[in-house]
């Protein structure tokens, strides 16, 4: 059973994160011919203050 983790800042719509699990799906489906029912895909949204980018949070940076 494929299980992929993606982890991205929040504030995208849930469309786009629907449309993301739809697509990485369809690739796992594709590239390990495993079937679909058993790909599992888990999005982790993280507060911008909680991602940080050489050494600053997000939520710092201009």
């Amino acid at each position: 059973m494929p299980l992929i983790q993606v982890n991205i800042m929040e504030g995208r719509p849930p469309e786009k994160i629907k449309a993301l699990i739809e697509n990485i799906t369809d690739i796992v489906v594709e590239t390990l011919v495993a079937p679909r029912t058993s790909v599992r895909v888990l999005v982790n949204e993280m507060p911008k203050t909680h991602w940080g980018v050489a050494g600053v949070p997000v939520s710092e940076r201009k």
